[in-house]
Order: C-alpha cells, then structure tokens, then sequence
C-alpha cells in the first residue's frame, strides 16, 4: 500500500459530487496528485488525460455513465502537471509504475485504463507493461508512434498542432518558447474563449459540442492543467515524439482504438494505424465525429466494449 494523502481540491477544479482528492507518494519520492469517484467495491478504471491535462478529468455526465456501470474511476495528473512533481526526461513507458502506484493506493489489484489524446499512448504503456494487472484497454482519439512507419504523421492536424510539434523537434528551447507564449492566455481562458485558442483545431463536430456548461468546463481543465506552469504539457510533447519504450505488437490484453474521422487533433490515420499495429486490437472509428465530440457521444458505448473486452458485466446500466 502506497503512502495516500487525502487533499482539498485546487482553486480552479469545480467540486465534483462524490469524488475525492488525493496524493500518492511514489518509491523515487515524487508526489502523484489523483482524483477518484464511484462506488468502492467497484471494479478500477484509470484514466490518462489529455495534453496538456490534469487530474481533472471527470466531466460529470461520464462519471456517471461510469458509475451507472458499477465502476470506480480514478484520474491522476502525469507528472510536471498541476499537483504532481515533476519527472523529467520521462518516457511514455514511465506511466506505468505511476498507474500502478495510483492502484496500489486505492487497493486494486486488477484494473482497466482508458486513454484520450495524449493519453493514448499512456493507457497503452499500461497494457504492454503491467502484465496481468490489466484486464484491458481503451484508447480514445489517441496518438500513434512519431516514428509510425507509412504513417504522415502530421498530415490533417490543425495548424495549432503543427506548430507545437515542430517547435518540439526543434529543440527544448524552441518548445519552451512556443509553450510559454500560449501559457498566459491558456492559464485565464474562460468557456466562451477556448474555441479560439484551440483555432483550426476545432472540427464541426466538436464546435458542435464546445459550448456551454461543457466549454465552460474544458476551460477550467486547461487552467488547471498549467496551473504548475508547462512542464507537464512539455514533458508530454518530449515524451510523445521520442521512443515509447515498449513494443505495441507484444501487448496481450485487449484494446479498444476509439478514433473519429473528423479529428484535427489527432487526424483518423493514427487510429486506424494503431488498429492495425497493436496486438489483438479492434478497432472503432466513427464518421461524423471529432477529437472531443467522440468521447462525449460514446461514453458508455466505450465503457460496455471495454467491460465486455474483460470479460466483465458492467452494473445494469442506466445510460
């Protein structure tokens, strides 16, 4: 059992019915910051957030769909990002010992992860790395390798995108600079804002659902994401565009490949090139969806193929 510290939520996360605030101490002395909701005998979910990210994950209508399915569902902020310390020249293979702290805090001994965007190939580090632990996977709208063979692996981002990857190539200084222009903007965003900072990212779909109560929560994720300063949203780009440090064709759990065919985040060529390269994959994508637009319409379904991949029952569902 790790060493757990239960703590108050930050200044920018809105108050989550049923959830509860976290640290975690790692062997190495870092501090892991993590969020978990739900029934406590249920079955663990970690979920990876996105890039950049936070613990703050749990858009409530999707902690309930978990919860409906009798899931507990944990989040925790990579490190560099919010409340968790920084581990520098970490890879996406380094997760995994994280993951299993945060499980071994809350006394799981087998669980599920699910990883949208950037945490993608994190949810996939756990499913090479921690062998039987994991009882299977889901990644949503998630990165494939730098290196992908016959994969473009720029092409149909938005120009947002395209940028900060480059500056990311380019070398450490470059990317410090492109991030710390964006930080100060990012750090106030407000609901109304956030759809033009993320600029030609944005597909119909997902202008579709930015909006409202939901943008106005997208935005406080970003701000509490920063809330540290860039060096979790840094250390992901690094970590992203290097080696993984694990083999995708040696995974053996199942893994469900949730990807839209409209995305300009992650464009569909790299979900349908990590259906093709991870072991025992299946593989989902969906027209008329986009990066954010996906996750939301298809919680659940996501959730049921995920349980049903484990050879699960999920709960009678409500959602």
């Amino acid at each position: 059992m790790r060493d757990v510290k239960a703590t108050s939520p930050a200044g920018n996360v809105p108050a989550v019915a049923d959830a509860e605030r976290f640290e975690v101490k790692t062997d190495d002395g870092r501090v892991l910051e993590a969020i978990v909701a739900g029934p406590k005998d249920g079955t663990l979910v970690v979920e990876h957030h996105g890039t950049p990210g936070s613990a703050h994950a749990f858009w409530p209508p999707r902690l309930e769909q978990a919860e409906a399915r009798g899931l507990r569902v944990a989040c925790y902020s990579r490190p560099g990002g919010a409340g968790s310390s920084r581990d520098e020249g970490r890879t996406v293979a380094s997760c995994a010992a994280d993951t299993a702290a945060i499980a071994d805090a809350l006394g799981a001994d087998r669980f599920l992860v699910i990883g949208g965007s950037g945490g993608g190939p994190h949810a996939l580090a756990c499913a090479a790395l921690l062998g039987d632990r994991l009882l299977a996977a889901a990644t949503i709208a998630g990165v494939a390798p730098a290196d992908a063979e016959a994969l473009d692996w720029l092409d149909g981002m938005g120009e947002e995108n395209v940028e900060e990857f480059a500056a990311a190539r380019a070398g450490p200084a470059e990317l410090e600079a492109f991030m710390s222009r964006w930080e100060s903007d990012l750090r106030v965003v407000t609901g109304p804002q956030v759809m033009d900072q993320l600029g030609e990212l944005v597909s119909p779909p997902d202008a579709a659902v930015l909006t409202g109560e939901f943008a106005e929560f997208a935005a406080s994720s970003i701000r509490d994401a920063l809330s540290a300063g860039i060096w979790g949203w840094f250390d992901d780009d690094v970590a992203i565009l290097g080696a993984w440090g694990f083999d995708l064709g040696g995974i053996d759990v199942p893994v469900g490949i949730w990807q839209g065919r409209e995305d300009r985040f992650v464009p569909p060529a790299h979900g349908e090139w990590l259906a093709a390269h991870v072991a025992g994959a299946s593989g989902h994508l969906l027209d008329g969806h986009g990066h954010i637009s996906l996750g939301l319409a298809h919680f659940g379904e996501i959730l049921d193929d995920l349980l049903a991949s484990a050879g699960l029952r999920p709960a009678q569902s409500k959602t």
